[in-house]
């Protein structure tokens, strides 16, 4: 989970845009987040596949976890 203002320390797992399994680009949308100011997808860091979710949705996770693991190309 990115750091994305100093004031926020954690996010909820909205919804997952991409599957285990699915290609994903450098950029795209990978997961939907929920803070106490906003809903925002967050953007895959680096272009691969998505191999593993590490946070379900509807879970809380502190900014700074991991929530997936991408396999790089």
């Amino acid at each position: 989970m990115p750091n994305m203002d100093l004031t926020i320390e954690e996010a909820k797992i909205v919804q997952w845009i991409k599957s285990v399994g699915q290609a994903v680009e450098a950029g795209e949308g990978v997961v939907e987040v929920e803070t106490d100011k906003a809903t925002l997808e967050i953007e895959a860091p680096a272009s691969g596949l998505l191999v593993k979710i590490l946070a379900a949705e509807g879970e809380v996770v502190a900014l700074g976890r991991p929530v997936g693991v991408i396999q790089l190309k």
